[in-house]
C-alpha cells in the first residue's frame, strides 16, 4: 500500500516546540504527560488559579492522542447494557451524565476559545451485520435512552452498506485533535502555565510536597502530583494488573464529499471496525477507518494493515488511501476508566488511566474530575471512577484472571522462542536470538547492519516481540514500546532497553 506512514492529525498541526525541564521547579499542581487526559487536567486546573506545571516525555498531543480518531462522544460501543448488568442503573447514568458534561465542556471551550478545530455535530452509531448480534445494539439502545441520552435503535443508517441493526445517539462530535489541544496549551500558557517537553520522570515521592524526579535530574516540588502517562509509570497503582493493552491500525484517505457517510460509526463485527470522517482544505472528506484491535507484540502488523486497507477498498472503493498509522489504548478489567487517588493511601497523588478506545470524552471528563478533587469538589461520579475501587474488580473477576492468564502466557511462554542466528533476519526484520544464554532483540536494517538490545523489557521483564509495520520492539504484557535501538516510545516502561552485541 503507498501511503504515508504517519498521523494526518499530526501532520497537519505541527505545533510548537517548548524546551526541557532545565532545572528544579516548586509549583501547586504537577501533571506528568501531556495527552488530553493531562492537558485538559492542567488547563482546568490552571483556570482555577493554580500554579501548573505539565511534563510530557516526547511533545504534546503526540503520543496516542496524537493517533487517535478522534470522537468525542458518549456512545463507546456496548457500554451502557453492561453497566446496567454489571452494576446497576445509577452507574450507567452517572456514566452517561459525565462523558455527556465533556462534550459539551469541548463544545464550550471552542466556543469560548475560538478554536478552529474542524468541530463537527455528528450522530454516532454502534452497528452490527449479524443477526444474532441485533439484541446486543437493542440492548445498549435500551440502556442507553434509560441513561438518559438521546439514543434509539434503528436498521438503517447511512452507510453505502446494509446493517442489520444499530444503536443511534445524535448530537455527538468529532474534531481534529491536536488542533483543539494546541489551542488549549497555548491558554494555559497565557495563564501563566509551564510547558515542558522531552522531560520523561523516572520517580516520585509522595508527602507534603510532593516530589518529581526527572530522567536530567530535575525535580519538580508541588502540592499535588497527577500521572496522566497513558499506562500509569509508577506500578503503586497496581494497574499493570487491571488494565489490557490494545493496538489498533488507521488506514485514510481522500473522498469526494457527496459521499460522506455523515455520522461517526463503530462496530464489534469483524475485528472491529470504525468509520468516520473529516473535513479537507479542498472540500473534498478524509476517510478515516479503524480496526484490527490486537495485543502489541502479538500481530503480524502488516499483515493487518493490508486486511484494514482490503476492508476499504470493498466498503468505499475506488477511495485512495493515502494515510496509515497505529494507535494504543488500555482496557479495565471492570470496564470503567481509572481516574482519582493513585493508590489506598495516597491524599496528594493522582492517577488516569483504562479510556478503552474512548479517550476523547473520557479524556476531558477527567480533566474536570481531577480539577474538582485537587480543589476540594467531589462530583457526583467520583467513585463510579474511583481506581480505590475493589467491588466491581471481583465482580468482574474472569476478565481479571483472563488478563492475568494472558500476561503469564506470555511471560513464560515468550522466554522458550528464539531464532538460533540473527543470519535468519531479512533486512528490514527483526527477530528475538538466543546469544550467550540470553535473549536478544535484533534488527536488520534497509542497508543490513544490526541492531541489538535487550529482549527482556524493562517494566516487568517480558519479552519484546518485533512490529514490522512500525518497526519497534512491542512487549505483549503491558504495551510498553521502544525504537530499534532500545529507546522508549511508549510506557509503561520509562528505562530504554539494554544495549547488546551480536
Amino acid at each position: 500500500m503507498d501511503s504515508t506512514q504517519g498521523s494526518y492529525w499530526i501532520e497537519t498541526a505541527p505545533g510548537k516546540a517548548y524546551a526541557p525541564l532545565g532545572g528544579d521547579l516548586d509549583v501547586d499542581v504537577v501533571v506528568v504527560g501531556a495527552g488530553i487526559a493531562g492537558i485538559s487536567t492542567a488547563y482546568e486546573v490552571a483556570r482555577l488559579g493554580r500554579s501548573v506545571a505539565l511534563l510530557e516525555a516526547g511533545t504534546v498531543a503526540g503520543g496516542v492522542t496524537g493517533h487517535t480518531t478522534a470522537k468525542v462522544s458518549v456512545l463507546h460501543t456496548l457500554v451502557y447494557d453492561k453497566l446496567r448488568r454489571t452494576r446497576n442503573e445509577e452507574a450507567a447514568r452517572l456514566y452517561a451524565v459525565s462523558q455527556s458534561a465533556a462534550v459539551e465542556r469541548a463544545a464550550e471551550l471552542v466556543d469560548e476559545l475560538g478554536i478552529a478545530c474542524d468541530w463537527e455535530r455528528r450522530d454516532s452509531y454502534t452497528y452490527v451485520h449479524d443477526a444474532k448480534q441485533v439484541s446486543s445494539v437493542r440492548a445498549e439502545a435500551e440502556a442507553a435512552r434509560a441513561a438518559g441520552l438521546p439514543a434509539a435503535f434503528v436498521t438503517e443508517t447511512p452507510l453505502p452498506y446494509p446493517v442489520t441493526g444499530a444503536v443511534r445517539v445524535t448530537g455527538q462530535a468529532q474534531f481534529h485533535p491536536r488542533k483543539y489541544l494546541l489551542a488549549l496549551v497555548d491558554d494555559f500558557v497565557a495563564r501563566g502555565g509551564q510547558v515542558y517537553e522531552h522531560t520523561p520522570v523516572v520517580g516520585l515521592r509522595e508527602g507534603e510536597p510532593c516530589r518529581v524526579t526527572t530522567e536530567s535530574g530535575a525535580t519538580v516540588t508541588a502540592r499535588d502530583v497527577v500521572v496522566a502517562t497513558h499506562y500509569p509509570i509508577f506500578d503503586r497503582s497496581m494497574a499493570f494488573a487491571r488494565l489490557s493493552s490494545h493496538r489498533e491500525l488507521v488506514v485514510a484517505g481522500p473522498m469526494d464529499a457527496d459521499r460522506d457517510p455523515d455520522g461517526m460509526y463503530i462496530t464489534p463485527d469483524e475485528g472491529k471496525r470504525s468509520v468516520r470522517t473529516a473535513p479537507l482544505a479542498d472540500g473534498r472528506r478524509l476517510l478515516i477507518i479503524t480496526g484490527e484491535g490486537f495485543t502489541p507484540g502479538t500481530a503480524d502488523t502488516d499483515e493487518r494493515f493490508e486486511r484494514l486497507s482490503a476492508w476499504a477498498a470493498e466498503r468505499f472503493p475506488g477511495v485512495p488511501l493515502t494515510h496509515r498509522w497505529a494507535t494504543q489504548d488500555n482496557s479495565p478489567t471492570d470496564t470503567v476508566p481509572l481516574v482519582g487517588p493513585l493508590h489506598h493511601k495516597a491524599e496528594h497523588a493522582y492517577v488516569v488511566t483504562g479510556f478503552g478506545g474512548w479517550g476523547m470524552s473520557g479524556g476531558i471528563m477527567a480533566g474536570r474530575l481531577l480539577a474538582d478533587l485537587l480543589t476540594g469538589g467531589r462530583p457526583a461520579w467520583t467513585d463510579l471512577y474511583d481506581p480505590r475501587r475493589l467491588r466491581t474488580v471481583v465482580r468482574e473477576a474472569p476478565a481479571f484472571l483472563q488478563h492475568q492468564a494472558q500476561v503469564g502466557k506470555h511471560f513464560v511462554g515468550d522466554r522458550l522462542h528464539a531464532l538460533t542466528s540473527a543470519d535468519e533476519i531479512p533486512p528490514g526484520g527483526g527477530g528475538v536470538v538466543r546469544t550467550g544464554g540470553k535473549q536478544t532483540a535484533v534488527h536488520r536494517d534497509d542497508s543490513g547492519q544490526l541492531h541489538a538490545v535487550s529482549a527482556r523489557c524493562t517494566h516487568l521483564g517480558c519479552i519484546v516481540a518485533f512490529n514490522s509495520a512500525e518497526r519497534s520492539w512491542d512487549c505483549p504484557c503491558h504495551g510498553s514500546r521502544f525504537d530499534v535501538d532500545g529507546k522508549v516510545i511508549q510506557g509503561p516502561a520509562t528505562k530504554p532497553l539494554e544495549q547488546r552485541e551480536v
